[in-house]
């Protein structure tokens, strides 16, 4: 009679559970004091429960992104941050992603601006934005209690500092798009979820942070999806955003009008004429030798 094994199958989401539990200690070391290890640690679950699809995901990933957003003192809760997942080359990972609301609670931390916000433009909207002598200039009243707000036209930034300077970034819905091409998600995760208006205002917050003064704390916050996008085309014709850039490079380029170094060298070859205006004859002064004279000062 042979003797069976019986193997436990274990459930991957008590497995995670357990091994979340045991980093409470590092969440705790990396959370800003006003934030309860222990709630932090309930929040991760939760958001996991949620998202089954991090189960299959690799796991040293999820445990980068929550220690990130401990890092970062923004709880995965889908309002402040999340966490999502993406495929590379066919292996599913977990993105660690701070929203909105978790970057203005970051500005409102740091008093480093009065305020900033970012906001959709619909179709039915009355938007206007315009440059003065006085500077920008943005005025924006939503159709709030419209059924149909119409078609989305795009979104925009807006930034007031301390010290009153005000600073807006426009981008329209072809613009928005460029920058969703080249993420790694693009037809999944946020973009396509219910996040999807969440990312377009963050992509207009994203390009006004970088005209901001601002600390690198808060700069990493609003760049840390980065991983998130590829900006390094494989094909060599590019496409999405790094087209566009090198694109209008290009364009600068032309209206610099650069040559090149054949050009520049051919050029050298090539003698150099010019006319110089002759100097006039400056006349000659000329000085009255002293007498020599011996040691008993008599003319030699």
């Amino acid at each position: 009679m042979s003797n069976i094994v019986q193997k436990t199958k274990v459930d991957p989401l008590s497995q995670v559970r357990t091994e979340i539990v045991k980093m409470e200690e590092q969440f705790k070391l990396a959370l800003p004091p006003q934030i309860d290890p222990a709630r932090f640690t309930r929040i991760v679950l939760t958001a996991i429960q949620q998202n089954r699809d991090i189960l299959l995901a690799d796991r040293h990933t999820l445990w980068n992104s929550c220690m990130k957003a401990a890092a970062d003192g923004l709880l995965p809760d889908g309002r402040e941050a999340a966490l999502v997942t993406y495929k590379i080359k066919g292996n599913p990972v977990v993105q660690y992603l701070p929203m909105i609301s978790g970057i203005l609670k970051k500005v409102r931390n740091s008093g480093e601006l009065a305020s900033i916000a970012s906001h959709i433009i619909y179709e039915k909207d009355e938007f206007k934005f315009w440059v003065d002598e006085l500077g920008e200039h943005v005025s924006h009243n939503p159709n709030l209690f419209a059924d149909d707000r119409g078609e989305r036209l795009g979104a925009y930034a807006v930034a007031r500092t301390k010290d009153g300077f005000t600073y807006i970034e426009v981008m329209n819905e072809s613009q928005i798009d460029a920058v969703r091409n080249v993420s790694k998600a693009k037809d999944f995760g946020p973009w396509s979820g219910p996040f999807a208006d969440e990312m377009r205002r963050k992509t207009v917050l994203r390009r006004l942070s970088k005209r901001l003064p601002m600390s690198s704390d808060l700069e990493q916050v609003i760049n840390r999806d980065d991983d998130f996008y590829d900006f390094t085309p494989t094909d060599p014709k590019e496409s999405g955003l790094a087209a566009e850039l090198n694109k209008n490079k290009a364009k600068s380029i032309e209206g610099d009008k650069i040559e090149s170094l054949e050009d520049l060298s051919e050029k050298q070859e090539e003698p150099i004429e010019c006319e110089v205006e002759s100097m006039p004859d400056m006349p000659i002064k000329k000085h009255r030798s002293m007498p020599h004279t011996d040691v008993q000062g008599n003319s030699v």
